[in-house]
């Protein structure tokens, strides 16, 4: 059963007509959103002028193909979809807790705001499988000469124009033993570590699948750090506005806002979370899509 807020006249604004006609909280919400937006603008204008002043970029359907419990299918932004509709979802239910404030609706806000941080919490976690599953990815790299094994890290992208077959069984004449062996690891994961141990390179060698291992050469450093830096920078904010939603939860339960007679500080927490929805729009299609 909804309970009803009582409704007073509240004097938000003193020493003159308020600018916009809003609440003063509400207007430096909006002022801090603006200058926010200026910060997440700068980085992904910065990005763009590095992405597009170079020759080769990763293409973002190979880098971004893997799927929890999926193996080794190869399902391009399928997780990063998974990841949007989250937040999406999560913009719904933060609209609904804002609009059960409006009505005086506790319980309603309580609910929609326990629903947003779940989704908030489940963005997140699927935002650090996928920085787990890039950095410890092992990826075969052509590196002075060598077939090296590498993740996508801020110093090394795995994600270069592909070697041809000639160059690559010619880079693997000079690789060390143990990298040989996990080359052939990967081809043929029937043999263990040490029947891989006890054969010669050449052997290792002929093991090895190049077809299936899809040897690159090192692509753009400036990826990782853009890519790791944006995303990170916007999970601060997503991690940042799950807090804030928390205590609003905390603030709902103990009856702070029904004691005030209104729920303006769950519309202002709501303004911060669409915000970051807003962004991810923006992040997804930069690194994802183009």
């Amino acid at each position: 059963m909804a309970t009803t807020a009582t409704a007073h006249q509240t004097k938000w604004w003193s020493g003159g007509k308020s600018p916009f006609n809003m609440e003063y909280g509400k207007l430096m919400m909006w002022y801090f959103l603006m200058s926010d937006a200026f910060t997440f603008g700068a980085f992904l204008i910065s990005y763009g002028s590095i992405r597009f002043s170079q020759n080769f970029w990763p293409d973002p359907n190979v880098v971004f193909n893997a799927f929890p419990g999926a193996g080794h299918a190869n399902l391009p932004l399928a997780f990063v979809s998974v990841m949007t509709f989250i937040l999406i979802i999560s913009s719904v239910t933060m609209v609904l807790a804002v609009h059960a404030g409006h009505k005086g609706d506790k319980q309603g806000v309580i609910k929609w705001l326990a629903w947003t941080i779940v989704g908030g919490l489940a963005f997140l976690g699927c935002q650090a499988w996928e920085w787990h599953h890039l950095i410890t990815g092992e990826h075969a790299v052509l590196v002075d000469g060598q077939i090296d094994i590498i993740g996508q890290t801020t110093g090394g992208n795995p994600w270069g124009d592909l070697v041809s077959h000639d160059a690559a069984l010619a880079a693997l004449q000079k690789t060390p033993h143990e990298t040989l062996i996990s080359l052939a690891h990967q081809s043929n994961h029937a043999l263990t570590h040490e029947q891989l141990a006890a054969m010669t390179d050449q052997q290792l060698i002929k093991e090895i699948k190049l077809d299936e291992l899809h040897i690159r050469e090192k692509g753009p450093i400036a990826f990782g750090g853009y890519f790791y830096g944006i995303t990170g920078f916007h999970g601060f904010h997503v991690f940042s506005g799950v807090i804030i939603n928390i205590v609003m939860l905390l603030m709902t339960k103990k009856n702070v806002f029904q004691n005030r007679g209104h729920y303006l500080m769950i519309e202002k927490a709501g303004l911060y979370w669409h915000f970051v929805d807003l962004v991810w729009v923006f992040v997804f299609l930069c690194f994802y899509l183009i």
